[in-house]
């Protein structure tokens, strides 16, 4: 037996469908009793009473038989002002009053319902009436039987059918509409059920009605077109991972397969030095590809505060440069970050400008309202406009000049850049009159913006 929470959303749907329109017909039902038990009970009281005013009149003028002929099978019994039944139905004669119920003085005629009369079977409405005489009051009593809280069993039967039919027509009616809307989620399905990580191109249907459906679908497609990027990007990043770090690997293998085809004749410091280079390079790319791999896993950072100004003058006293480095450093340019990345940042900026500069680099640090800027120029070719973002791609080659550098690994500017915004900052490739200009943005500490007191 199916749990609920396993059954389809057909059947949930068409079960909750029929449950509500089974209670609407049973508030409606309930309803209708009530108005026409109301209606069939005045009606009965109000028939009663014609039979009872009949007998009245019979003793007004003096012409009642002892034996009443009443129509509606009402029961009528006639007492004198001693209590004596004078006139009666068939059914009453020789019996003792069926109620003794009198109305007040204020009023002739009331009404009371007794679960039996005395001498008469099941709940009967009894209508009293007090007829006054010249000998005293005599009092006339009419029953008929009560009416039942159902009313009648043709009608429970009737609105039993028209529950069960409408209930129907509403199974039916819910299942086709569950089934026509959710056509649509079912191809969906399919479709996704057959897309693979080899074929990321192929979209779901996307429905003609514009309703929900149609959000999800436009959705998924959405998704679906992020993710072949994605996939896209992966491929190409694999693809030039693998051949920059082939790269150093065969150069090394080459160098040294060479030395042992001829080892008497080999230079042996010297071709450890080369493949000392080779796995220099190799390392540099391992290093950079974890780095990457670690930012984009959202790896934690620290949250510390760093001087800008002396991040740099500590990086640029640490390593001599192959070109003179000019600075213009302001103190107090301070934001928060973690010091190891934004040291990583400043190397990795400075090392570019350095490997495609003709004769020197320039460095700058400044306040620019509540941001603080790190500028890194160098005087060598420049960067293309159209190609100023493709610079931050990873593995990125522009031209022959830029890619006979053998010390960069392609991976620089994106780590910067991702470091960048990782720290809610820039980076970017801005105007310069000669050469290449990146251009870091981060936001000042709150301290450094804090107005001295």
């Amino acid at each position: 037996m199916f749990k609920r929470s396993t059954w389809p959303l057909r059947a949930r749907m068409t079960l909750l469908a029929c449950s509500v329109m089974a209670l609407a017909c049973l508030l409606v039902s309930v309803l209708v009793v009530i108005g026409v038990r109301g209606r069939a009970t005045d009606y009965a009281r109000d028939r009663t009473g014609k039979e009872a005013l009949k007998v009245l009149h019979l003793v007004k003028t003096d012409r009642l038989p002892p034996v009443l002929d009443v129509e509606n099978d009402i029961a009528v019994q006639v007492l004198d002002p001693r209590g004596h039944v004078v006139a009666a139905t068939p059914d009453l004669l020789g019996k003792a009053p069926m109620a003794h119920v009198v109305p007040g003085p204020d009023n002739p005629l009331t009404t009371r319902r007794l679960c039996p009369p005395e001498g008469l079977d099941g709940c009967m409405d009894i209508v009293a009436f007090r007829v006054y005489q010249p000998d005293g009051h005599w009092m006339i009593y009419a029953a008929d039987d009560a009416v039942p809280w159902y009313v009648s069993g043709s009608m429970v039967t009737f609105l039993l059918a028209m529950t069960l039919l409408l209930v129907l027509l509403t199974a039916l009616g819910a299942s086709r509409t569950v089934s026509r809307t959710l056509a649509p989620v079912g191809a969906i399905r399919a479709e996704l059920a057959e897309i693979t990580a080899s074929d990321t191109g192929r979209r779901v249907p996307v429905p003609e009605n514009r309703d929900e459906i149609r959000l999800l679908a436009e959705t998924v497609n959405a998704t679906l077109q992020r993710l072949d990027a994605a996939l896209a990007q992966m491929r190409r990043f694999t693809s030039d991972a693998s051949h920059d770090l082939r790269s150093p690997i065969t150069a090394a293998r080459t160098q040294v397969e060479e030395a042992m085809l001829y080892p008497d004749e080999t230079d042996w410091p010297a071709t450890a030095r080369k493949v000392l280079a080779s796995l220099d390079r190799l390392q540099a790319i391992v290093t950079d590809l974890l780095e990457l791999a670690a930012m984009d896993a959202g790896a934690k950072k620290s949250d510390e505060c760093v001087d800008l100004a002396a991040l740099v003058s500590a990086e640029l006293r640490r390593q001599t440069r192959r070109v003179p480095v000019h600075t213009e450093l302001t103190g107090g340019t301070t934001v928060n970050g973690d010091p190891l990345r934004l040291s990583r940042l400043v190397v990795n900026l400075i090392d570019n400008a350095e490997r495609h500069a003709a004769t020197a680099v320039t460095v700058i640090v400044r306040k620019d309202g509540p941001t603080a800027v790190l500028e890194v120029r160098d005087d060598g070719a420049g960067i293309p406009p159209h190609h100023r973002e493709t610079v931050f791609q990873r593995f990125t080659r522009l031209d022959a000049a830029r890619s006979r550098d053998a010390g960069g690994t392609g991976l620089g500017l994106p780590i910067a850049r991702q470091t960048a915004e990782a720290h809610g900052g820039t980076l970017t490739v801005e105007d310069s009159p000669r050469g290449a200009r990146l251009v870091l943005r981060l936001p000042l500490s709150p301290k450094a913006t804090r107005p001295p007191r």
